[in-house]
């Protein structure tokens, strides 16, 4: 049965090229692979995947409003595609997520997505939660903060390296820092509502 993986990690913890290095192993083996890209992370260029290693391969482009389905089944019906991945698999949406589930339970073509969980509040992207929820499996790339610690969180930083605080949940070509959830300091950047020692609510 194909399945429908997530794969999830703080930000630089190697996603890209883990990506990058299944599609070749597919490939290898002389099959084909779709691979995606989101059409407003366009760091490489648009349609491009590019790793911190410096490799760099083309994808297929998608927005808000392609479906995902449609697009996959009509390839598949030229050539047989073996997997389909998915770079920055964030930036799904809902019913995109839903498609990639039909992708495996009605084709029968596994789709690996890659991807991180939250933003730099700690709040989930729509994609990475639906991935959550509905992923028949959940792999974490792990990486380490500066703390020595395991990095679960990201933090946004200014053009100097300060801490940003609040913001718009997307913003591409930002810096990063992949942190610890005590070093992230979950309770001052977090929009929910609740200080220590205080009232909920207050």
């Amino acid at each position: 049965m194909a399945k429908l993986y997530f794969y999830y990690a703080a930000m630089n913890a190697g996603k890209s090229t883990t990506l990058l290095q299944s599609a070749y192993n597919y490939e290898e083996c002389g099959m084909k692979v779709l691979l995606f890209t989101p059409l407003l992370d366009n760091r490489a260029g648009v349609g491009q995947i590019s790793s911190r290693l410096g490799l760099t391969r083309e994808a297929i482009a998608f927005d808000k409003d392609h479906d995902l389905l449609t697009h996959i089944q009509s390839e598949h019906a030229t050539e047989k595609i073996s997997c389909v991945l998915f770079d920055e698999a964030q930036f799904l949406t809902a019913a995109q997520v839903l498609q990639l589930t039909l992708v495996c339970d009605r084709i029968g073509i596994p789709v690996l997505c890659y991807g991180i969980r939250t933003d730099f509040q700690g709040e989930p992207f729509e994609g990475s939660k639906y991935l959550l929820c509905w992923a028949d499996e959940l792999v974490e790339i792990k990486t380490i903060c500066h703390s020595g610690k395991k990095a679960t969180m990201n933090a946004r930083l200014d053009a100097d390296g300060n801490r940003v605080w609040e913001g718009e949940q997307v913003q591409i070509g930002t810096n990063y820092t992949s942190l610890s959830r005590k070093e992230f300091q979950l309770e001052r950047v977090s929009p929910v509502n609740y200080k220590p020692g205080q009232p909920a609510n207050k």
